[in-house]
């Protein structure tokens, strides 16, 4: 029994504020919640880039939450977009509306699992179809350190892999784009004619209840060779939750993992 009590006891100081919860509900948002994101791409060996971008809450409905995205500094007009109550992307794919991301499935559990499959037929010019099928899993908590600050935050990790079939007559070069909709395109390099390419993916969301957000994600594609492609890390500068006095604390600190009730999302997903 002591041996049990001292185990439980070691696991609460492991993980202060959030290692007692049974399950992690969806955040309560609020309009003007904003989080600043050091946004960070890798393509291939040579390709790279950095940019400072800001998420902020526009309106909440009980399945959607509207958001303005712009880009630190910049003088063109914010992107205005409509995500799921959980964050995931959907988009219209042959007709139907189709979740292709959703890195949070609440409420959020440790050993809790979830997929993400769909196949699309003419995404493009180049390709005659495109395919992924992507496994999601709560692992656990982890303290993470981002530009913004130190954080205990729940860890969401994901493999998965794509196909990609090429359009008769079609000439494809290998790398990586998003495009409107936010899902991601990866093909091989293939000389002209019909040809298939394949490769896997990695993703990992560390979530933190009392931000509302994630504070660190990682997206990682690799060819078929098993040679990455591309590399996409987003990593939380600063946030501030509307009518709360918190922000990112300083490097070094941790910030307050609060947790809400137990409960469903504010809608459905």
């Amino acid at each position: 029994m002591k041996n049990k009590t001292l185990a439980t006891l070691l696991l609460c100081a492991a993980a202060p504020g959030i290692a007692l919860a049974q399950s992690i509900a969806a955040p309560v948002l609020k309009p003007g919640d904003t989080w600043t994101y050091v946004d960070t791409v890798e393509i291939g060996p040579n390709g790279w880039r950095q940019t400072r971008d800001e998420i902020t809450v526009q309106r909440t409905t009980p399945g959607h939450i509207y958001v303005e995205s712009r880009q630190s500094g910049a003088t063109q007009a914010p992107h205005e977009m409509i995500v799921d109550a959980d964050w995931s992307r959907a988009r219209s794919i042959n007709g139907t509306e189709t979740v292709v991301n959703r890195p949070l499935a609440f409420p959020l559990t440790i050993g809790k699992t979830w997929t993400i499959q769909y196949s699309e037929s003419h995404p493009n010019p180049q390709h005659a179809s495109e395919a992924y099928d992507t496994h999601y899993k709560v692992v656990g908590y982890e303290t993470v350190t981002v530009t913004g600050g130190k954080f205990d935050a729940i860890k969401i990790e994901a493999e998965g892999s794509w196909k990609a079939q090429s359009a008769p007559g079609q000439s494809i070069t290998s790398g990586v784009s998003r495009n409107a909709g936010g899902s991601t395109i990866v093909v091989q390099s293939r000389n002209n004619g019909t040809a298939e390419g394949t490769g896997k993916t990695y993703k990992a969301f560390w979530y933190v209840p009392a931000v509302g957000r994630w504070v660190k994600s990682v997206e990682e594609y690799y060819d078929t060779n098993g040679m990455r492609t591309a590399r996409y890390l987003d990593e939380l500068a600063s946030y501030k939750r509307a009518g709360a006095d918190g922000s990112a604390p300083l490097a070094g600190g941790a910030a307050p993992a609060s947790v809400a009730p137990d409960g469903p999302p504010p809608g459905d997903q």
